[in-house]
């Protein structure tokens, strides 16, 4: 019992992230109709149109015609996300998300680090680049390349060779490449819900008081640049966009300094001293 307590935010992410792919699964193949489509366009209960707001983006730059019901859809997403987390997809959601995890904990099993360090600022470039190239080659470009796209449509739509072969390239390059990881430097997906992360209502909250920086937080969050305990001190929550609420820091603090909250919250604790800014490189 005592391990499921410690990890309930992530088998809760798992159940979510692999009980989506299911329904959709069960939509293309069982005729279910409680999930139909895919990750980028989808009906909830065949009435309600999910539509993924940086895929539609680049289908308009594109110059492709889009029903009304699949801008409806963008809209819908887009303010679910702002509701519970602009990066919530990434870490309650996106398939990539569970493979990711995988790789980090290789990394602190084995003690590894990529050897290339690539810009986080990198993943927002991508973003932007991807909607002038989308409009001049007619297709939606980062649709075509994204691991996302095709984990998702080799599990959705009959599993085949070529997702063995993506997950192996990928954990190799997230564990022995890319020093952030593919969500951390280059995924623009990510980029685009950080964007909506600044303005999201539901936060992780910090109370100052009960912290002790240990560094228990820096060591299991997949950003933790996000981690800026004088800024939490300050807030009373984490304040970036980059954060997934994947609750990773609410599991594993000894003294529960972490909660949800929202984003209207202020801490009425006192502030950190100004040693107390430079927590996080220790820790890390």
């Amino acid at each position: 019992m005592r391990f499921l307590y410690r990890h309930r935010f992530l088998i809760a992410r798992r159940v979510v992230s692999i009980g989506i792919l299911v329904l959709l699964w069960m939509g293309a193949n069982a005729h279910l109709g409680v999930l139909t489509g895919n990750l980028s366009s989808s009906r909830l209960f065949r009435t309600v149109p999910l539509s993924d707001p940086y895929a539609v983006l680049q289908i308009l730059a594109a110059g492709q015609p889009l029903a009304s019901t699949v801008l409806l859809g963008a809209v819908i997403v887009l303010l679910f996300y702002a509701l519970v987390g602009g990066r919530a997809f990434c870490g309650w959601v996106c398939p990539v998300g569970i493979i990711s995890d995988g790789s980090s904990w290789i990394k602190r099993r084995f003690q590894l680090r990529g050897q290339f360090r690539v810009a986080r600022s990198a993943r927002h470039w991508i973003m932007v680049v991807a909607l002038p190239v989308s409009a001049i080659t007619g297709l939606a470009a980062f649709e075509w390349l994204s691991p996302v796209g095709i984990v998702q449509r080799e599990i959705i739509y009959g599993p085949t060779l070529g997702l063995a072969v993506v997950v192996a390239a990928f954990v190799v390059a997230d564990v022995f490449v890319l020093h952030n990881g593919w969500c951390g430097s280059l995924c623009p997906l990510g980029a685009f819900y950080s964007l909506v992360g600044r303005v999201s209502l539901a936060r992780i909250g910090f109370q100052v008081d009960r912290c002790d920086h240990c560094g228990d937080c820096v060591v299991v969050c997949p950003e933790p640049h996000v981690i800026d305990f004088h800024e939490m001190a300050q807030k009373g929550i984490v304040g970036s966009g980059d954060c997934l609420n994947c609750a990773r820091c609410l599991e594993v603090c000894p003294r529960d300094a972490y909660r949800f909250a929202s984003h209207f919250h202020r801490s009425a604790a006192p502030d950190l001293d100004e040693g107390d800014h430079h927590a996080t490189k220790h820790a890390a």
